[in-house]
């Protein structure tokens, strides 16, 4: 009988992906994968050490696993394992703790499941973490996370990602080309492209070897897959020849989700960000030019050390006058081993929490007006199998996200339909029209 293991992933979309690709290493060994909510043999809980509470969290799920499988063999992999391996060999129950540069090597490392009386921990310092290794998502057939970069070269003072990840790298264009044209035989409708800083990919042996753009033509011309989004890029790697490009592209999708962090000037230069808010302004400007009805999504840390009540409120005007979609707000938390943390002027709790909640009002405010400007337009929705009240969602070329009554022939299909009002939960609701387009 085959051994069984269940995976859990904290974190990012590039997790998400990593994740799959290790379920599929399992699978190759022999190994079944079953739910995280049932009985194994292994657990592998994937860790993130970007959101709060990192350890709370990974307690918590190891927790969990023992719950369902008392005597089963607990492995942590991810950013956090990288980052804090003795922290983590300190909660009970885990066996095992695999940083940046082992995780790919899972199955060399746990062939033997014997627990041993002191946790395991394979952790190479994060500067011999220097090859890229390909990843992506499947399991959902509407769309799937590519990982198409790795690591970031950047040294932003409030980030652990360079500590955790290692430097920039990425995988060859032919080689991802490839997998997208699995992914495209799979019946996958839509690629997400993901990494740590994808505008930064072409990098291969420390060396600059091709650009972002020459990997979005590449992609461009991949048959049987409809959509490609960009997850997230950064304002000044942005090019406009990219913005053009996406403008006149079929399979690329008018969504650009680039991180801002800060409206203000001072708290952009503390956070040693690569640009000015006038350049976030200009790359907004360009993509409003060509493609009016993209959706543009912002990143934004509020409460970074030093930032003033007129510092945020300079950020909360310098957004609410640009015409984006919506916002990711996050709370400033110090991390161990970064600038930010050694730095004077710690915005107080309660002050980070009242202007995230101000961001994301602004964020509801930003996002209604949004959807309320494709009211009335025709747009094409690729729809998923959730079901929520008897209702199924999808989302548009430009991330509308929609709703209608389930129809399990419109799982996976890309339908023509008109955006026609607004509920109060914030989804649009639509009118199928007539013909189902098929490609």
């Amino acid at each position: 009988m085959n051994k069984k293991v269940a995976f859990y992933t904290l974190g990012c979309k590039l997790n998400f992906s990593e994740t799959s690709s290790i379920g599929r290493i399992f699978k190759d060994a022999g190994y079944e994968t079953t739910p995280f909510n049932s009985q194994a043999d292994v657990y592998v809980i994937n860790t993130c050490s970007v959101t709060d509470h990192a350890d709370k969290k990974c307690r918590k799920v190891v927790k969990e696993a023992l719950k369902h499988s008392p005597n089963a063999y607990i492995t942590i992999v991810g950013c956090y394992a990288q980052l804090k391996p003795k922290e983590i060999a300190e909660i009970p129950g885990v066996d095992m703790v695999l940083g940046a540069a082992e995780k790919f090597n899972i199955i060399e490392h746990i062939n033997d499941l014997t627990k041993q009386a002191k946790t395991i921990i394979h952790n190479a310092p994060i500067d011999q973490t220097n090859q890229f290794v390909s990843a992506f998502s499947i399991g959902d057939r509407t769309r799937t996370f590519l990982k198409v970069q790795d690591g970031c070269d950047y040294s932003c003072t409030f980030c652990t990602i360079p500590l955790a990840r290692g430097a920039s790298r990425s995988g060859k264009i032919e080689d991802i080309v490839r997998q997208a044209e699995e992914i495209a035989a799979s019946g996958v409708k839509e690629i997400v492209l993901t990494g740590v800083n994808i505008g930064d990919f072409g990098v291969r042996d420390g060396k600059r070897q091709d650009k972002f753009l020459d990997l979005v033509k590449a992609l461009d011309h991949v048959k049987g897959i409809d959509r490609i989004r960009i997850s997230s890029i950064e304002p000044n790697l942005l090019a406009n020849e990219i913005i053009e490009f996406v403008a006149q592209s079929e399979r690329f999708v008018p969504h650009f989700h680039m991180p801002l962090q800060a409206g203000n000037n001072k708290v952009l230069a503390q956070m040693r960000r690569r640009y000015k808010r006038e350049l976030y302004a200009e790359r907004v400007a360009k993509i409003r030019s060509l493609m009016p009805n993209c959706c543009i999504g912002v990143d934004v840390i509020v409460g970074f050390p030093g930032e003033t009540r007129e510092d945020f409120i300079d950020t909360y005007n310098f957004i609410n006058e640009m015409d984006i979609s919506y916002l990711h707000v996050f709370s400033y938390s110090e991390r161990e081993n970064t600038i930010a943390a050694q730095m004077e002027g710690a915005v107080p709790g309660a002050q980070r929490s009242d202007r995230s909640k101000m961001l994301h009002i602004l964020s509801e405010k930003k996002r209604r007006a949004f959807y309320e400007s494709q009211l009335g337009e025709v747009g094409e929705v690729l729809f998923e199998s959730d079901v929520k009240d008897g209702y199924m969602h999808g989302f548009s070329k430009n991330y509308v996200k929609v709703r209608t009554p389930y129809d399990p022939l419109l799982v996976n299909e890309i339908v023509p339909v008109k955006f026609v009002t607004l509920t109060e939960s914030g989804e649009v609701e639509i009118e199928e029209l007539p013909q189902v387009l098929t490609h």
